[in-house]
């Protein structure tokens, strides 16, 4: 099914441009963003729509650029429908999304195959990660390249490589198959660093314990740290591309400090090494989970207020580039289970947006913090064209958000399949109010739509493939 392409003008909006913000008019022609004007009106033209963004503000669509909306598998917990319509709720146009699916993504096939569903249900843009396993490095090659040749097909972005915590086929924790798979293949390669032996070794320190804190006792900032060094290593060695997945320790934030760098600020021949932090590790610590109980279990786990603190302290610095959420649904009864039993991960993808607009509003960043975090800086980190920017010519991907009314997460008013979320109770601003893909807008929210708001479009008939340059 061919995406849509619209004509939007939105009207006297606060605009977060790459460069400043102020209030103007944009246009969006065809798709693409034609004019962006401070302080000036433009004219309608017949043929578009006319969008008022007084008191709003205008930001260039979110990128999550790690969800598990669990298609193909687990349709009860997810699937690329509604994770889709979850995002547009909170303002994300594009997601990565990770291979961990039953089967496991491992193979070009199935990438493909994953292509095309997302091309029938989604209504904004994707792109997925091929899944690392032992044994497969023909298959990677088919779908990134090799060091020699590197490839960018539309919609796959990288290959996501378990060191620790995999589900399937998808451990692969031994130096002699990691450096294969760095040496072997081209793209970015992600990781999930936390050190598999470590936590082998751990685990009899938990057995018995029905407490939450036995989950950041077990996996502790070390076992965090082990991976994430190696992963590092083989990078520098080979001079791979390394995104390095939901950081969550203070002691690698601040070991990263001086290695890692946007690709748009690199300079030399070395290894371009970038990460992440997501929402609930710079929201929740130690106490939240003691509250909150198994809503709040994950992998790597949420830790502790220093670590929050350390977490902030280095994505103001710039030793963290970006944000994404790990969206990793569960159901309620399985939560329910209590700890050990319940099984890790939450959602997350329509409210992150929200969430840290709050943290902006109080004090803990900008707006424009918040916009680059969630959104430039995703786009440089994976080489995304078109997206993440207010800018003449770039994709027609924007949100309109509101930063002066609060409204309360309630369970009820979410779109992910599961029906809850971990900020439930919480009081938060910057609510997407319109979220437009590609100068169609795909979700409204307002008084007559009520606070869950309302997709607008089928499912398919919006957003596409996101394309991506090759590592070179």
């Amino acid at each position: 099914m061919s995406a849509m392409k619209g004509n939007v003008l939105v009207h006297g909006a606060t605009m977060v441009l790459p460069n400043e913000t102020g209030v103007g008019d944009l246009r969006i022609r065809n798709g693409l963003i034609t004019t962006v004007a401070l302080g000036r009106n433009l004219e309608p033209m017949d043929d578009e729509l006319f969008i008022d963004g007084t008191g709003l503000h205008l930001m260039p669509g979110m990128i999550d650029p790690q969800v598990h909306f669990r298609d193909p598998g687990q349709p009860e917990k997810e699937d690329l429908g509604s994770g889709s319509a979850a995002a547009v709720s909170g303002g994300v146009t594009s997601f990565l999304d990770m291979p961990n699916n039953k089967p496991s993504i491992t193979t070009l096939e199935s990438m493909k195959t994953k292509l095309k569903t997302a091309s029938e249900k989604c209504v904004n843009n994707y792109g997925f990660f091929i899944g690392a396993t032992p044994d497969n490095v023909s298959d990677l090659q088919e779908a990134v390249g090799t060091s020699d040749a590197p490839m960018a097909i539309p919609g796959i972005c990288g290959i996501k490589i378990f060191m620790g915590s995999s589900t399937g086929t998808l451990l692969v924790n031994e130096r002699e198959a990691l450096e294969t798979i760095f040496n072997g293949t081209g793209g970015l390669i992600a990781v999930h660093a936390e050190d598999e032996k470590r936590m082998d070794e751990r685990i009899s320190m938990v057995e018995g314990r029905t407490d939450m804190a036995a989950h950041a006792e077990w996996r502790d900032d070390v076992t965090a740290l082990i991976a994430t060094q190696l992963a590092v290593e083989l990078a520098q060695a080979t001079g791979h591309r390394l995104h390095v997945l939901h950081l969550t320790s203070g002691i690698e934030a601040d070991w990263l400090e001086g290695i890692t760098v946007l690709p748009s600020k690199a300079t030399g021949d070395g290894a371009i090494i970038t990460t992440e932090t997501l929402p609930q590790h710079l929201t929740y610590d130690e106490t939240d989970v003691e509250e909150r109980g198994t809503r709040l279990k994950m992998n790597p786990p949420i830790r502790y207020a220093k670590d929050r603190a350390t977490l902030w302290k280095q994505l103001k610095g710039g030793a963290i580039q970006c944000i994404a959420t790990d969206h990793a649904p569960h159901t309620l009864e399985a939560k329910a289970l209590g700890f050990p039993s319940a099984p890790s991960g939450m959602p997350g993808v329509e409210t992150s947006l929200a969430v840290m607009l709050t943290h902006a509003k109080n004090g803990m960043c900008s707006v424009e913090d918040v916009v680059r975090w969630m959104s430039s800086n995703v786009a440089d980190c994976f080489n995304m064209v078109g997206k993440g920017r207010l800018e003449e010519g770039a994709d027609g991907d924007v949100v309109l958000v509101d930063m002066h009314n609060a409204r309360t997460v309630v369970d009820e008013h979410t779109w992910t399949r599961v029906g809850w979320s971990p900020f439930d109770g919480k009081e938060l601003v910057g609510w997407a109010q319109v979220t437009i893909v590609g100068g169609v807008p795909v979700f409204e929210r307002n008084a007559q739509t009520g606070p869950k708001g309302t997709i607008l479009v089928e499912p398919g008939t919006v957003g596409e493939a996101l394309v991506m340059a090759p590592w070179r």
